[in-house]
């Protein structure tokens, strides 16, 4: 066994480092934007999961999307995301980002039926506005997907 390399040890380390040390940058606005604040203050703290708000795209690996997204809106929104660097991730919040909400297509011609029509999403929350704890929950989602496990859907 002499020079020889673990690489799933080293793997899961990595995977955790970055599961637990995720910096977001939210493009939102609305209702759901006023409960992402709300998660980000003091009474929920998810500075203690180990998101922290960055200005910059290019330091962001989460981009926390809420609210709806208009035609003109969705390139810039495009644009945000590709200036990530890899690997990245995104986190819909609200109805509105995941399908239009009350503001989907069907009832306006000036929004898209989701975020998911543009940039890969990873995590959806759904609500309107969810509630924080709904948004902690979908952080939580997204750490164990970044860190190989699956949630098991509870059957009645």
């Amino acid at each position: 066994m002499k020079g020889s390399v673990y690489l799933s040890t080293v793997d899961r380390v990595f995977r955790w480092a970055r599961a637990n040390s995720l910096w977001y940058i939210t493009a939102g606005q609305g209702c759901c934007a006023d409960e992402i604040m709300d998660v980000f203050g003091a009474k929920y703290d998810l500075e203690r999961f180990g998101c922290i708000e960055q200005v910059d795209p290019r330091q962001a690996d989460l981009l926390i999307v809420s609210g709806a997204i208009s035609h003109k809106a969705s390139p810039y929104l495009r644009e945000l995301y590709e200036s990530m660097l890899p690997p990245r991730f995104v986190m819909a919040v609200g109805s509105c980002a995941i399908s239009g909400g009350a503001f989907s297509p069907a009832q306006s011609y000036s929004t898209l039926p989701g975020a998911d029509k543009i940039i890969p999403v990873d995590v959806y929350v759904p609500g309107c506005p969810p509630r924080p704890e709904a948004i902690m929950n979908g952080l939580i989602a997204l750490q164990e997907k970044i860190n190989g496990n699956q949630r098991v859907a509870h059957q009645n």
